[in-house]
């Protein structure tokens, strides 16, 4: 029979439970267990949920309390603060510095930069006018308005490391090798992963994923010229293959979908 448990919620309860929390002896394969004081083990299933609550105190609040006219952005450890001057930016940057050092933490030495946000209407110059965050690089950028005029925006695109990544995963299907399938069970293996990344990394700038997403239909041809003997050795007889089931069934694929298919014949 199953007992439920009450969880208090004051703020003297939240502090022990942490606290057992983190003072849990770390548990190994082997069943062994090792004693701990201090922080949460690598990996472990706590560790975003106590970083979060712990980042929370000690940046979220106050930010608020200290610099309410600074929008700011968290995920996890990586922050993103806007200002509007570099004068603001410097002295923005100390506080923090003081304050995680206060909090036992302290700012990563390469990752952490002031970058100028520039565009068609600042066009002034600074060391560094790109970041990463959450996947995306955010840099100048030739982007059109709803007339269709061309500008320089500061706009985000899928970054390289990202975009790298995906181009591993697709080469760890081993798509090409998986002759015992037919085409339309290559599909359903790999469209909700496909679909994940067009959704995600699609928002902004999308014509900037067309390079990696082109890499399934390569593999797609390698594939036919494994699976049938009459395409082996014949890329261009295959590539046109896959051109007729693409005007046959034009949404089989996610990619396809985007436009970047084989040509239909």
């Amino acid at each position: 029979m199953m007992k439920a448990v009450r969880f208090h919620t004051d703020e003297k309860w939240i502090h022990l439970y942490v606290e057992r929390w983190l003072k849990a002896p770390l548990q190994q394969d082997d069943g062994t267990l090792i004693k701990r004081d201090r922080g949460t083990p690598q990996g472990g299933v706590a560790s975003p949920l106590l970083a979060n609550i712990f980042m929370h105190h000690a940046f979220d609040d106050w930010m608020k309390r200290k610099f309410p006219w600074v929008k700011f952005e968290r995920y996890a450890d990586d922050i993103l603060a806007h200002c509007s001057s570099r004068q603001q930016a410097e002295k923005l940057l100390e506080a923090i510095r003081i304050r995680l050092k206060e909090c036992g933490l302290e700012l990563h030495p390469e990752k952490t930069k002031i970058v100028y946000c520039k565009d068609a209407d600042r066009r002034g110059s600074h060391k560094y006018e790109s970041f990463d965050f959450l996947g995306y690089t955010f840099r100048p950028r030739l982007s059109k308005n709803k007339w269709g005029k061309c500008f320089v925006g500061f706009s985000p695109a899928i970054s390289n490391q990202a975009a790298n990544r995906i181009r591993k995963e697709i080469r760890s299907w081993k798509i090409h090798l998986r002759s015992d399938k037919n085409i339309t069970d290559l599909a359903k293996m790999f469209n909700a992963q496909v679909q994940g990344w067009v959704n995600y990394y699609g928002k902004f700038y999308k014509s900037a994923m067309y390079p990696f997403l082109r890499n399934m239909e390569r593999n797609l041809t390698r594939w036919v010229t494994r699976k049938y003997k009459r395409f082996r050795g014949h890329r261009r007889r295959a590539t046109r293959w896959l051109g007729r089931v693409r005007k046959r069934e034009p949404n089989l694929f996610v990619h396809w979908k985007l436009g970047l298919g084989s040509p239909i014949g």
